[in-house]
């Protein structure tokens, strides 16, 4: 037990301090560093980081159970997000055990050291690792009280050192700042933020104007913030001030990357020219140029590579994956400045084909509704965005602070930019980060909540699709021992260019059968390992996701899928892979009439029959005498018209088999010529209606006897766009393909629809085109 712990409380001698929301990152480094001092140290948190939980262990940190506070409890501390209302501080009050907020008991016990203090907006848990960091690869044992964990989890966020020096981070959001009376203070950055308690940019800068007139020795702010340089110009201190910056008394002049490192030059009152620095990006240039000039000023000598082994700081520009195909960083940010120079940074590093992808989780209710704009202004440069519900921490929600309000002000400002939000969702949000994934993409997950658990399961859930690589490649094996030189088996074979819209990933496996044989050995061996199946037409009426299908695609695609042999009786029998245009044309020239209605949709005879495909008035059942199908375990069944349950866009037999083949009966025996011009006029009909460029059909079902395209008219959704898919102009329940559209574009782009729809009139669409490989409820 420490012999001086009177001072922390007048009159009372404190032993044991219990800690409530130990697990976050401004209590936890203070309960160690407690602990390390001497206190006998306890801690609670109902989130508590695996991370933290590890080096509060470490550090004798005892850790109890939510809501029970230790009988021997002299003291309760507690961090800004615990209420008032929480039952272990509700238990202090009843016993009468003193409280303190975390800043005010770092402030008390910083007062027995000579404090180096560092604040700002944003980057201050940085600023203070790359200043501790470069002391201790100086030599010099200091106290320090990180605001964050290490990169590399042998080094604590807290640690208690020989020399007098503490250095500490200096959090402004609960007032507490008015508590630190330090020796060195370091600026970072001024920028309004916590508006739940500074309601006035000119309050928060009362506030650090104050703790500069409370510094004794010097003052230390960066040059590329204009409001620390005015506050400067006021002269708010005795003590010696000193810029930092591209302008600065400490100079930095130039900042290059090597590597994955930045090699910055230094001018001015440096008193060495060079650094070497392990982290990347203006923002963190202009970081180690302050915290080598306070290294500096301290007194400790310099050399050019005091950061060249800079562990970083968790969480910021946290590189969790970097692969050719995919980056995958995770970054604290939760500031629009912040974000704004963490995603211009990435940018600069991307080269052509690459996107910038970014996951962001939005922090407090209040910092949300004060900064909507400059969130979506900041986000906005990203190539497509993910959006979770706001971290409350504490919070109770506030009008105007909700992701939904940062999603519509996204949409106001960048009405193209692909966004994908399901309130309440998460699991949701990363389905469909997942599905839209590219090769080369740079994946950011952004925010100061618990998004970093997130980013953690989505790439639980890529290794566990990796893990499948070696299944998928033995499975692919297997299928060309049975496939023939006629037939076709591949791994990742691309799927965009075999559908209408011209969208989506790969195949994990791709099978063109050459015969019914060779698909019903295909069915039974893909049935026995359990894996999924699918079948593809000719890509009409579906929409492949970016990241692909993980299963079998089967394909009819071969020339002995593509059958008409006419019968004795009148009637004909069709192949599954004939194509339902040549199915008119051969029909025509065979004085079979009936048929015409099927002119112009763009798939096969299997297709046709999977959905119950219509036009002009027609629905391909209507002219189905048998269905010939093979199951998923391999059985092949014909069955008559009248043994089928058949609706609007689906047949029920069908929902777990394979369509082969069907035998057609005409409506009756007529003309060629006769038949043709019938034809060419639903062809002209539907070149008037229907969009030519690439499409997917339409895109939802009709809702009872009204028009989907008419509602998506009404409420003026034409033209609609996001990239480059867009609300056909022509007919609104079409979605269109410009160029270059992603999968993710168009499912955001059906998302938005909906819900504008609903909005206007009520009426809830429902997506007629198939999300292949997936379900709409997953990303709806």
């Amino acid at each position: 037990m420490k012999d001086d712990a009177t001072p922390l409380l007048k009159g009372r001698t404190v032993r044991h301090i219990h800690a409530v929301g130990v697990g976050g990152m401004g209590l936890g480094p203070l309960a160690i560093y407690l602990a390390r001092r001497g206190w006998t140290v306890s801690g609670e948190d109902d989130h508590l980081n695996p991370g933290m939980a590890a080096q509060l262990t470490r550090a004798g940190v005892e850790l109890e159970s939510s809501g029970k506070l230790p009988a021997e409890t002299d003291l309760l501390v507690y961090s800004a997000a615990i209420s008032p209302e929480h039952a272990t501080r509700q238990a202090a009050r009843t016993a009468e055990i003193p409280s303190m907020r975390r800043g005010e008991l770092l402030a008390a016990v910083a007062r027995e050291r000579r404090l180096v203090g560092v604040c700002g907006s944003h980057g201050k848990t940085t600023v203070t690792a790359m200043l501790v960091s470069a002391l201790r690869t100086a030599g010099w044992d200091v106290s320090y009280v990180l605001g964050g964990l290490w990169g590399n989890d042998a080094w604590a966020p807290a640690a208690v050192g020989e020399s007098e020096w503490l250095v500490a981070e200096i959090d402004e959001s609960d007032g507490t700042i008015a508590h630190f009376a330090p020796a060195f203070t370091l600026v970072v950055n001024l920028d309004w933020d916590h508006a739940d308690h500074y309601t006035e940019q000119r309050t928060l800068e009362a506030a650090f104007a104050g703790l500069m007139a409370r510094t004794t020795e010097v003052v230390m702010g960066s040059d590329a913030c204009a409001t620390t340089m005015r506050l400067f110009a006021s002269k708010p201190s005795s003590a010696r001030m000193v810029t930092f910056g591209r302008t600065g008394e400490f100079q930095m002049i130039e900042a290059t990357v090597q590597g994955g490192s930045l090699e910055l030059a230094w001018a001015g009152a440096f008193a060495i020219s060079a650094q070497t620095v392990a982290a990347r990006g203006e923002f963190n240039a202009l970081n180690a140029s302050g915290a080598v000039a306070a290294a500096q000023l301290m007194g400790a000598p310099l050399n050019a590579n005091l950061l060249a082994d800079f562990p970083g700081v968790r969480r910021r520009q946290t590189v969790l994956r970097h692969g050719h195909d995919l980056t995958v960083i995770e970054d604290y940010a939760h500031h629009p400045a912040e974000i704004r120079a963490l995603l211009h940074s990435l940018r600069r590093d991307l080269v052509e084909g690459e996107r910038l992808v970014v996951v962001f989780q939005p922090h407090r209710f209040s910092r949300t509704r004060q900064f909507k704009a400059e969130f979506a202004a900041a986000l906005g440069v990203a190539d497509s965005l993910h959006l979770l519900d706001v971290y409350a921490a504490g919070e109770a929600p506030l009008t105007g602070g909700t992701t939904a309000d940062l999603y519509a002000e996204l949409m106001r400002l960048s009405p193209r930019l692909p966004v994908n939000y399901l309130p309440g969702d998460a699991a949701g949000v990363l389905e469909l980060l997942r599905q839209s994934r590219r090769p080369g993409d740079c994946v950011v997950f952004v925010g100061a909540g618990d998004i970093e658990l997130r980013a953690r399961e989505w790439l639980a859930v890529l290794d566990d699709e990796a893990a499948r690589v070696e299944q998928w490649d033995q499975l692919a094996a297997e299928l060309r021992a049975v496939v023939s030189a006629a037939g076709k088996v591949a791994r990742e074979e691309p799927l965009a260019n075999k559908t209408t819209l011209r969208v989506g990933g790969a195949a994990r496996v791709y099978v063109e059968p050459a015969d019914a044989a060779e698909l019903q050995e295909v069915v039974r061996r893909v049935h026995a390992r359990g894996l999924p199946l699918r079948m593809l037409g000719r890509g009409s009426n579906l929409l492949v996701p970016d990241a692909g299908v993980d299963g079998v695609v089967v394909s009819l695609r071969r020339a002995g899928w593509e059958t008409f042999t006419p019968l004795e009786d009148g009637r004909v029998r069709v192949g599954a892979g004939l194509r339902l245009k040549n199915l008119c044309g051969l029909a025509a020239k065979a004085g079979l009439q009936g048929f015409e209605f099927l002119e112009g949709i763009p798939g096969n005879l299997g297709g046709a029959l999977r959905m119950n495909a219509g036009a002009m008035g027609g629905w391909m059942f209507d002219v189905v005498d048998a269905l010939e199908l093979l199951t998923l375990a391999g059985e092949r069944m014909t069955l008559r018209r009248d043994e089928l349950h058949v609706g609007y866009r689906h047949c029920r037999e069908l929902e777990q088999a394979i369509a082969i083949g069907a035998v057609l009966r005409p409506a009756t025996v007529s003309e060629a010529t006769k038949i043709s011009r019938q034809i060419d006029v639903y062809r002209s009909k539907r070149q008037e209606s229907q969009p030519r460029e690439p499409s997917a059909g339409c895109i939802f079902k009709n809702p009872g006897d009204d028009s989907a395209g008419r509602l998506i008219d009404m409420c003026g959704l034409k033209g609609e766009r996001i990239g480059d898919a867009e609300v056909s102009t022509v007919h609104g329940n079409f979605i269109i393909n410009r160029g270059h559209a992603t999968s993710a574009e168009v499912i955001e782009l059906v998302r938005r629809v909906r819900a504008e729809v609903q909005r206007q009139t009520g009426t809830e669409l429902q997506p007629e085109v198939l999300l292949y490989g997936s379900e709409w409820e997953d990303v709806l």
